[in-house]
């Protein structure tokens, strides 16, 4: 984590309180109500461990093909983090990203309207891909025609076509979780997005701004199930606009959380708003007086 003024530290204490902004590890177990089950974030480590014998899943059978299943619990944070050389027209989009400075030249905030460390927070949503880096975990359903993915942090979720559409060349209106097609090509998932709102993040990066895109940008996403507990990601983005190549990703693995289903956890407005009334604007105004 970034350098931070105790303004900011506390700040962002603050945002951890309303347990959307900071990734879950479970460290205590949230028992489900009767006939219930738990979702991802509400295991512990030993509920985890518990479950992986009770389901069996240690050389359990498996399709490749069947991607059905609750993954993960606290997002893949390690995805963007090594961008490639920015073009001019994306350095001016990175530094319109970077918030204010107290007088010691510290940061205080980047100007992440979805959320962020001492960021105030309009509850813009997180769009794809930023939700595979920033969730609660993640439900594949594999229907006839689609292939639907579920989330729990805003609840929302992304439909991934397979009836054989092709992506419209020029998407009559962005979207926050784009236009998707996905194929098989052996035992990969390909998936391949267009049509992106361009106000959402690929990351933030710390310890100032954020990674951004154009509305041009293009995702290719590599999926595979290595085993039936584990699932892989490898996700690139083609955005001539922004980066002067192609941001190919490290591959990730996101272990299967058998004896799950997914939870609510909406960033809600009135929440957020008395949040930065009360507690950021204030804060981050001492600040800069400092």
């Amino acid at each position: 984590m970034r350098k931070q003024s105790m303004v900011s530290i506390s700040v962002l204490v603050a945002v951890l309180a309303f347990s959307f902004a900071g990734p879950a590890q479970g460290p205590v177990s949230v028992p489900a109500p009767e006939g219930w089950k738990q979702c991802p974030r509400c295991q512990n480590n030993k509920d985890r461990a518990d479950s992986k014998v009770k389901y069996k899943v240690e050389g359990h059978p498996f399709s490749p093909r069947d991607l059905s299943g609750v993954w993960g619990y606290s997002g893949v944070a390690s995805t963007f983090r090594n961008p490639p050389p920015l073009t001019e027209w994306g350095k001016q989009q990175h530094a319109a990203t970077i918030g204010d400075k107290n007088a010691a030249g510290q940061f205080l905030h980047s100007k992440d309207t979805y959320k962020g460390s001492g960021a105030p927070i309009n509850c813009d949503p997180p769009g794809w891909p930023r939700l595979h880096t920033d969730n609660y975990g993640f439900e594949f359903v594999m229907l006839p025609g689609r292939v639907v993915q579920f989330f729990e942090i805003t609840h929302t979720w992304r439909t991934i076509w397979t009836d054989g559409r092709k992506l419209p060349e020029n998407p009559p209106e962005p979207r926050w979780m784009g236009w998707s097609v996905g194929h098989w090509e052996g035992d990969t998932f390909v998936v391949q997005s267009n049509g992106f709102d361009e106000r959402s993040w690929l990351e933030d990066s710390q310890p100032d701004g954020g990674w951004t895109h154009s509305d041009e940008m293009k995702v290719v996403e590599r999926w595979r199930r290595l085993d039936y507990g584990t699932i892989e990601a490898q996700i690139t983005i083609i955005d001539p606009k922004t980066y002067t190549e192609p941001w190919v990703t490290p591959a990730t693995k996101t272990p299967l959380v058998p004896g799950t289903e997914l939870g609510e956890n909406f960033c809600a407005p009135s929440d957020f708003s008395a949040f930065n009334s009360k507690v950021f604007l204030p804060a981050a105004g001492s600040a800069n007086q400092k």
